[in-house]
């Protein structure tokens, strides 16, 4: 825990150079989407077989030094399934434009990120012929802008899973919680000059901080290579006190009301050793979502039939649902659980949810 790991081989303060696009896993396809700030990067998982009845599209958006290739597992599984899958890498992230590290550090809200997450919404929806609106799936600091893009009304989705999410009510606890994972985060900040990557500086530290102990050396090197030159620092200070209308939010999911009117169209997905976005923070995300359905039933706004918290049979034992939520924890990963060595376990949780919107 306290060792410094102080490494500058890992921090970059230039865009990166133009290199060949990364290569892709079969049936997994690359667009790319032109915004007024540059184009962004859209991976295509083109289902293996359509059933007669069209899916909804899910629609994946990568946390925090992240891109779409976060999601490559879950585009592969889902895509298995018959579901189209897409994921989007906001600018400066993945294979989308890259800001000069000025511009993107200080210069990039959460707002602009937000852009980019809506304009990909739009060109799915598009794409698909306008005949579903897509499950949102937002990871992390993604999944935070999930949650401002709907209480922010720009777009209506089918359902929304938050999978490891920055929580609506404000980001202080999450970044408590690295503060008391890495005690030395910020004299490391300091002596690299205040680089956003810093407390990822070092493969032990983006273990540590991400992962599961079950992961080997070698795939968090390789995760290290990937993760984005430099991170905007407005996108998590944009988030540090509450950014959501919670009541907003649920209006913005459809299809409340739909056959017994007792599903649930928003999942809070947990990782058992998420060292960051806690099980307690989850919870609490999830009982604020379930404050909210309540209140808008209650008030006649929303037709559907509010449920107690009952207990829900999965691995790991703790998932519930009620009032319009889904609460499911994946045993033994990490903050980045689609990643980690039972990113499966979450895959089939999330499908479930899926299923029954």
């Amino acid at each position: 825990m306290f060792n410094l790991h102080l490494s500058y081989k890992w921090l970059q303060w230039r865009a990166p150079p133009n290199r060949p696009l990364p290569s892709l896993p079969s049936g997994i396809e690359r667009f790319f989407i032109q915004t007024p700030g540059g184009r962004i990067e859209m991976l295509y998982a083109k289902p293996k077989s359509y059933p007669q009845t069209r899916h909804a599209p899910f629609y994946f958006v990568h946390g925090g030094m992240g891109g779409a290739w976060v999601w490559l597992e879950y585009l592969s599984y889902f895509s298995a399934r018959g579901i189209p899958c897409y994921a989007v890498s906001m600018r400066g992230h993945g294979s989308s434009w890259h800001p000069s590290f000025l511009r993107m550090v200080y210069g990039t809200t959460k707002r602009m990120l937000a852009d980019d997450v809506v304009a990909g919404i739009r060109w799915v929806q598009e794409r698909e012929e306008g005949r579903e609106e897509v499950v949102l799936v937002g990871h992390s600091s993604g999944g935070g802008l999930s949650q401002f893009i709907l209480s922010e009304q720009d777009v209506k989705v089918k359902g929304l899973a938050l999978v490891g999410a920055v929580p609506g009510f404000g980001s202080v606890r999450v970044y408590w919680n690295w503060f008391c994972v890495d005690p030395l985060f910020t004299v490391r900040m300091i002596l690299h000059g205040h680089h956003p990557n810093s407390p990822l500086s070092h493969p032990a530290l983006t273990r540590q901080a991400f992962f599961s102990n079950q992961v080997t050396g070698s795939f968090v090197e390789g995760f290290q290579r990937r993760i984005c030159a430099y991170e905007s620092l407005m996108w998590p200070l944009g988030m540090g006190r509450p950014f959501v209308d919670p009541q907003k939010l649920i209006q913005q999911i459809s299809g409340w009301g739909t056959g017994t009117g007792t599903g649930q169209r928003l999942l809070v997905l947990a990782g058992e050793y998420d060292k960051l976005v806690s099980l307690d923070i989850n919870e609490t995300l999830a009982s604020m979502y379930r404050g909210a359905y309540i209140g808008l039933v209650k008030q006649k706004k929303l037709e559907a039939v509010p449920t107690e918290v009952e207990p829900l049979q999965g691995e790991g034992d703790k998932d519930n649902v009620g009032h319009g939520v889904r609460v499911c924890l994946v045993p033994g990963a990490g903050h980045h659980m689609q990643n980690d060595v039972m990113w499966e376990v979450g895959a089939q949780k999330l499908l479930a949810f899926y299923e029954q919107l």
